[in-house]
């Protein structure tokens, strides 16, 4: 069985979206796995977002752990580039009866240090994909718009020290072109790409549209990344990733393991994500 650490900030829909999502699996004997932690780096009463979050989490019985960021910044001194280690060894103390084989940092809204990256097998979800833009979500797509792309996609890595750069374990990509999209494609032409930002926000329908692409894509992508991890067909040790035959995953696949044949099925047959 494959012992999960789950690491979030637990601030919105999305991240107790993204737990629901694999824990109802796991209970539904999907995915022989159990979430062996929840970790949050909030504490109860911080915020209404990661409350509910909270919520959840008992609600299915996982234990959870918390240590508020925002409190530790207030009880040391110094910039936060030079305490973040030192935050994570005070985690990494609060984490050491569990012995997870992979973590998930899922909404996780703190860049996590060397240390911590070396300690745990991180697993990173990232809207983009494996040669696609890096930062935020809301940056993939301006940037997915701005470079007229045909395709986008989604990836988990390995975190590193190397923000977003980490090695990739698997990638499942999706179309936004064609129908639903090209009309709105067209509708940019001739239109100042900034100026719309200004005025139009995410509130422009081609940005919701390629959102909803990825969106709906993301937790299908984690659930079966973990699949694939708990069958041993991709197997991680430290901060390496092999395939099944034991062959390291950035020598036969630097993209990772694509996975949009299980996703498409898994769509196919839910009919929703």
């Amino acid at each position: 069985m494959l012992n999960i650490g789950w690491i979030s900030t637990g601030r919105g829909e999305g991240s107790r979206g993204l737990l629901q999502f694999v824990q109802d699996r796991i209970l539904r004997d999907e995915l022989n796995a159990r979430i062996e932690f929840v970790f949050s780096n909030r504490a109860l009463g911080e915020a209404e977002g990661s409350d509910q979050f909270f919520q959840m989490v008992r609600d299915y019985g996982l234990p959870l752990v918390t240590l508020s960021s925002a409190q530790f910044r207030r009880d040391h001194t110094g910039r936060w580039s030079a305490l973040r280690e030192t935050y994570d060894a005070a985690v990494m103390g609060l984490l050491d009866n569990y012995a997870p084989h992979i973590c998930v940092l899922a909404g996780y809204m703190l860049i996590v240090g060397g240390t911590m990256c070396r300690r745990y097998p991180l697993l990173n979800l990232h809207p983009a994909l494996p040669d696609g833009p890096i930062g935020t979500w809301q940056d993939v797509i301006w940037r997915l718009i701005d470079q007229r792309a045909q395709r986008t996609g989604a990836m988990t890595h390995l975190a590193t020290e190397a923000v977003d750069r980490g090695p990739v374990v698997t990638h499942c990509t999706a179309p936004i072109v064609g129908y639903g999209f090209d009309h709105e494609w067209r509708s940019l032409n001739g239109q100042d790409l900034a100026e719309l930002k200004t005025s139009r926000g995410e509130d422009l329908p081609l940005f919701q549209l390629i959102r909803q692409a990825e969106y709906r894509r993301e937790p299908h992508l984690l659930l079966e990344t973990l699949r694939a991890i708990s069958d041993s067909k991709l197997i991680i040790r430290g901060s390496n990733v092999f395939d099944a035959a034991g062959q390291l995953l950035t020598d036969s696949m630097p993209t990772g393991l694509c996975l949009d044949t299980e996703i498409d099925r898994a769509i196919s047959e839910t009919g929703i994500a």
